[in-house]
């Protein structure tokens, strides 16, 4: 049988109730709910933040290529140049420099020879249908660490004894991405060193005075 609500019950219903509008009506005690409750909250906003920003933060690697080759110069010289570089996604902006990577074979014994990209992708006449150095915002010819210098000036290679030039290098000029982006263009490598622009001449401003092209090849995107 239920057992009937008796005065106990009454008294204790009662007591609770008070005890619930004493706690509510505290302000010391709803001031330190309310802090809880907000501290929660900046905690859950911080975190979604963060999560947010994370995400937003993803970046993507451009990978691309150009196979060198004589193009009928003769010079024998070949080779593979592999040029990347980390994309942030989504604003689609440069998150590092473009890393170039490679090897080239077949150059003259120790030799030192200048390394460029130069403005065009059409090698319909060889090497010489390149173009110019890259230099968007016409400057001189310079060094890769110079402020002033052609958007394609890369330095020299160094050949070892057997003719092969190894490549790993990074540059914050170039770029894969927007109006500037080096991806159809040409990388090409020269018969003589490049003076760096030091060399005193009209020649050396513009070229570097590097002689001919022994090899060239076109910026394509790389078969994943």
């Amino acid at each position: 049988m239920r057992r009937k609500p008796s005065h106990s019950d009454s008294d204790n219903i009662a007591s609770r109730y008070s005890r619930l509008v004493d706690f509510t009506q505290s302000p010391r005690k709803l001031s330190i709910m309310a802090r809880i409750i907000i501290a929660g909250s900046c905690l859950l906003a911080v975190v979604l933040l963060f999560a947010r920003y994370s995400s937003s933060q993803q970046t993507t690697k451009l990978r691309t290529v150009a196979v060198l080759k004589d193009q009928g110069g003769g010079s024998g010289v070949w080779g593979t140049i592999h040029l990347e570089q980390d994309i942030s996604q989504p604003n689609g902006q440069p998150s590092s420099p473009v890393h170039i990577y490679g090897d080239i074979n077949g150059l003259k014994s120790t030799g030192v020879h200048a390394f460029h990209i130069h403005k065009f992708g059409d090698i319909t006449n060889g090497c010489q249908s390149a173009g110019d150095h890259w230099n968007p915002r016409a400057h001189e010819h310079g060094a890769p660490e110079d402020v002033v210098r052609h958007d394609g000036d890369l330095g020299n290679i160094n050949a070892d004894r057997s003719g092969k030039a190894q490549i790993d290098l990074r540059d914050n000029i170039l770029t894969l991405v927007g109006p500037q982006s080096i991806i159809g263009r040409s990388v090409v490598v020269h018969e003589k060193a490049d003076d760096l622009g030091r060399g005193g001449t009209a020649d050396s401003k513009k070229t570097g005075s590097a002689g001919g092209r022994l090899a060239c090849g076109v910026i394509g995107w790389l078969k994943e």
